[in-house]
């Protein structure tokens, strides 16, 4: 066992002496020590029940014969960041969450680990962290949220801030909007819909890195504590065969995450955090990939915001497990990636069905032939750009318009609840992106104002930042190159005219090449928004959107899809 490291043999006497002021036995000393990292704290709602969830894996870890030791992660709630100078420090916690866990796990000489993640960048700062430690691990998270009630109809946080837009055009009043922001979030849990932390939850699933019903067992249902317990025991069988992480997270596991997350209709941000994780494991996840399965994988979902239905009525229509299933009867998922069951993937889910077609509809009859994101490329993003394809009007999947400039996020949403934003627009978010944000803040606010004022399908929205999985409409993140280190985007000027092909993939800046050339050359790039502190050291290190938002490394590369890994943190080689 690793642990033995730090508890065998008579030099250990003065680490075995700190176990045993822990209230440890020696019976407890003697089994393998599994640390379970949990982000439990009182300000992110999706996690302040996480203390119960950490409570049943622990009983699992002790039934199966192992010693759980807990520790913390620190977490940020994304609504509550959204819209301010918070929300730069949403996606820069991913990278934390991962060195912190890393530095926990080696410190203390952990057989294996249990994830006790929910919301938004904790999850992939955790997958992050078992890609990188290679240990046998597993997740567990918090669960969905239900909908809330209003007026007959069910609701969530991103209905409450396409409302402030609603108000601001005089189409809903005040009192409603009341009513609305205390039914749409009706308790504990990750927002009801298919947003970042619901897509992330679902992808530890289509990874095979949790158990089935990880990703839509709702937080308040006692499966959840079952499914916690039974996490439990699981880590320890994996203990007992030797199976690691990187064992699980392969080449064929990324592209079986992807043609679940083109099924299901997931955040962008998806496309951000899936090849963040690839690159821990020592792998390549692309765009042209995404592309790729995105072009041969059926969208059989429609989820809140891009449709009527809840996580709750995924639960109920089959879950996760049914599109699995449905994807590897239809020849979409490679059927031998493990998962942490002992199974295949596709043999962990093989009892799963649909049981109600109007949320999950059959791959014969799939809602669209091509997955639910498109990434785009073109003299805008010659890097490429992401769009959530399955939340946009059919009437926007192509588009052309003069662009409306704006330098942050603030501005645009002022000039929303202004009025002054006209359909036919195509407006222009820059200076948002990994580096120039710093952080790559999430537009939530201002797609759904203009969500909300009802111009979400004549307007076009384009940013070198990014969406909430919240966000629909034909909203365009992910903008590489970005405007601080000279890209296209920083180049666009107030009436210049913009083309968009969602179906052909194409996004173009309508200006000739002498005068973008005449633009460049006069380039200045403006100063850093942020000098000091974590987000200064961030910004100087992080890398292209396109690429994850990796924090970069002199001597790090990533393999091909397929290439042997490099070795984990004291498995051979330096973290």
């Amino acid at each position: 066992m690793r642990s033995d490291a730090a508890k065998k043999g008579i030099e250990r006497a003065p680490h075995r002496a700190l176990f045993r002021a822990l209230g440890l036995t020696q019976a407890e000393i003697d089994r393998p020590l599994v640390g379970v990292v949990s982000a439990e704290s009182e300000i992110v709602p999706g996690h302040s029940h996480l203390g119960a969830i950490a409570q049943a894996v622990k009983a699992g870890i002790r039934s199966a014969g192992g010693t759980p030791i807990e520790f913390p992660s620190i977490g940020v709630c994304d609504g509550i960041a959204m819209g301010h100078a918070g929300m730069r420090y949403s996606l820069a916690t991913r990278e934390l969450i991962a060195d912190c866990v890393e530095c926990m796990a080696m410190a203390h000489a952990f057989d294996a680990l249990v994830f006790v993640p929910n919301c938004d960048k904790v999850v992939p700062g955790m997958l992050m962290a078992a890609a990188r430690l290679d240990l046998p691990s597993i997740f567990v998270s918090g669960g969905p949220m239900l909908a809330g009630r209003h007026r007959g109809k069910a609701v969530s946080l991103s209905t409450v801030f396409e409302a402030v837009g609603a108000v601001a055009a005089g189409r809903m009043g005040e009192e409603e909007l009341c009513e609305l922001e205390e039914a749409a979030c009706p308790g504990c849990g990750s927002c009801a819909g298919m947003f970042t932390a619901n897509s992330m939850n679902c992808m530890t699933e289509a990874l095979g890195i949790a158990l089935p019903g990880n990703g839509t067992i709702p937080a308040v249902h006692a499966a959840r504590i079952r499914l916690a317990k039974d996490s439990g025991a699981a880590v320890m069988a994996l203990l007992a065969h030797g199976t690691t992480a990187r064992q699980i997270l392969t080449a064929e596991a990324f592209r079986n995450a992807l043609a679940v997350d083109m099924a299901l209709g997931c955040s962008t941000n998806t496309v951000l955090h899936l090849p963040a994780i690839a690159h821990e494991a020592g792998l390549v996840v692309d765009l042209a990939l995404v592309n790729e399965v995105s072009a041969s994988s059926p969208n059989l979902c429609s989820l809140a915001p891009a449709g009527p239905h809840h996580m709750e009525d995924l639960h109920e229509a089959g879950g996760v497990s049914a599109v699995i299933r449905e994807l590897a009867a239809s020849g979409h998922l490679a059927t031998g990636a493990l998962s942490v069951s002992g199974m295949s993937m596709v043999e962990a889910n093989a009892t799963a069905s649909i049981r109600e077609p109007l949320v999950i509809s059959p791959a014969s009859k799939p809602r669209s032939a091509t997955g639910g994101i498109a990434v785009l490329f073109g003299n805008l993003a010659s890097e490429g750009c992401v769009v959530k394809r399955s939340a946009v009007a059919p009437s926007m999947l192509r588009h052309a318009g003069p662009a409306r400039v704006f330098e942050s996020e603030e501005e645009l949403f002022a000039a929303v609840m202004a009025g002054n934003i006209r359909p036919g627009d195509v407006v222009v978010i820059r200076y948002e992106g990994p580096r120039g944000g710093p952080g790559m803040r999430e537009m939530l606010s201002p797609t759904a104002a203009l969500a909300g004022r009802g111009l979400d399908a004549c307007v076009a929205l384009i940013t070198d930042g990014r969406f909430s999985g919240a966000t629909r409409g034909a909203c365009i993140g992910h903008v590489s190159p970005e405007a601080a280190l000279g890209g296209t985007i920083a180049l666009v000027r107030e009436g210049d005219r913009i083309e968009i092909d969602i179906d052909e993939l194409s996004i173009e800046l309508k200006v000739d090449e002498a005068e973008l050339a005449a633009r460049r050359e006069a380039f200045v790039a403006p100063p850093p928004r942020v000098k000091t502190g974590y987000l200064s050291r961030y910004a100087r290190a992080v890398g292209s959107a396109a690429a994850g938002a990796v924090l970069q490394q002199p001597a790090a590369s990533g393999a091909v899809l397929g290439q042997e890994a490099p070795a984990a943190p004291g498995q051979g080689g330096p973290p």
